[in-house]
């Protein structure tokens, strides 16, 4: 997925997986993943998707600031 936010352009093919989350099985309606990945030039941002019963029914990409990437691990 690709996405421009901010003049900034967001592309998962083009960045690294630095961590990922799964939540309930493949192909369930209500299960999800949050994967944070860095950029080429150290931004992150994390990319979402799930089923349509799941908090994140749409692909969808989020920038996070380096300060908040540990937070967010923390927070799984």
């Amino acid at each position: 997925m690709c996405k421009e936010i901010g003049n900034i352009l967001y592309d998962t093919a083009a960045s690294t997986v630095d961590k990922k989350f799964t939540y309930g099985k493949p192909g369930d309606a209500d299960g999800y993943e949050e994967t944070l990945y860095i950029t080429g030039d150290g931004k992150y941002f994390i990319y979402t998707n799930g089923g349509s019963l799941s908090k994140y029914p749409y692909e969808n990409i989020t920038p996070i600031a380096r300060e908040e990437v540990k937070n967010w691990m923390l927070s799984h």
